[in-house]
């Protein structure tokens, strides 16, 4: 599969990762549906040009990603939906127990695997059930889907059981599902990225940042998001890369 003159739904895609991969894929002839609840998704539409669409969407809804791949189908003008790239999640801290002695709460625990691993899965569904149904290419493939983990579903901190947990279960995902659609010609991939800068970010002291990029073996800072577009480039383009699971983290290991 080729990014040039291929249509292909992002997630998460008003800034951060799904901002910068939307950036290289219409960058290498590609078309972009940009997918996000943040009003920002339709200017960052705007400034990529006529080869974006802007949709405003929760990737927990069924009807919201289905209007996404809809628009995508249009965009892509008889080609169909080639990929998709899911880069919408949250990050969420809680300890089991706070300093007094109570439990976390169970609500935001269910949130955050709502959005993180429920969402994963609902995108995936939607946008098989779409590309099965496009013409093969090369080794008969129809479509790629390239899902993002965290380097916290293996090095997961104090305080972040229910984001490890969620990221957790897409790595587990990526296996059974690329399988199953193997048949359908649908390759499934996952990143695991580590600590990069996007807003997630934002409001962490400056000092912290420099512990964290210091622990970093090399390069000695925080990942840029147009890595991670650029090694979801290369999976779109390498059809070898199936059922993995590729961490992106300059060799760190958290402690």
């Amino acid at each position: 599969m080729q990014v040039n003159d291929n249509t292909f739904l992002i997630t998460g895609a008003a800034s951060g990762l799904g901002a910068a991969t939307a950036e290289r894929i219409v960058s290498g002839g590609g078309k972009v549906v940009l997918c996000d609840l943040s009003d920002a998704v339709e200017a960052h539409a705007r400034s990529l040009g006529d080869a974006a669409r802007a949709v405003r969407g929760d990737v927990t809804s069924g009807d919201d990603i289905q209007a996404a791949i809809n628009t995508a189908i249009e965009l892509a003008d008889g080609r169909g939906l080639a990929g998709v790239i899911h880069c919408a999640g949250i990050v969420s801290v809680a300890k089991l127990l706070d300093r007094d002695g109570n439990p976390a709460d169970l609500d935001a625990y269910a949130r955050t695997i709502q959005i993180n691993l429920v969402g994963s899965f609902n995108v995936m569904r939607l946008a098989a059930a779409t590309m099965a149904s496009n013409s093969p290419g090369a080794d008969g493939e129809r479509g790629v889907i390239i899902n993002t983990a965290s380097i916290a579903a293996f090095d997961g901190q104090v305080g972040q059981c229910a984001y490890s947990a969620s990221k957790a279960g897409v790595v587990g995902m990526s296996l059974p599902a690329a399988r199953e659609l193997s048949r359908h010609g649908i390759r499934v991939m996952a990143i695991a990225p580590g600590i990069f800068e996007t807003p997630m970010m934002q409001g962490i002291p400056d000092d912290a940042v420099a512990a964290l990029s210091a622990a970093v073996p090399f390069p000695k800072r925080l990942g840029k998001p147009d890595e991670y577009a650029r090694l979801a480039e290369q999976i779109i383009t390498n059809p070898m890369l199936n059922g993995e699971v590729i961490r992106l983290d300059g060799g760190i290991r958290m402690q």
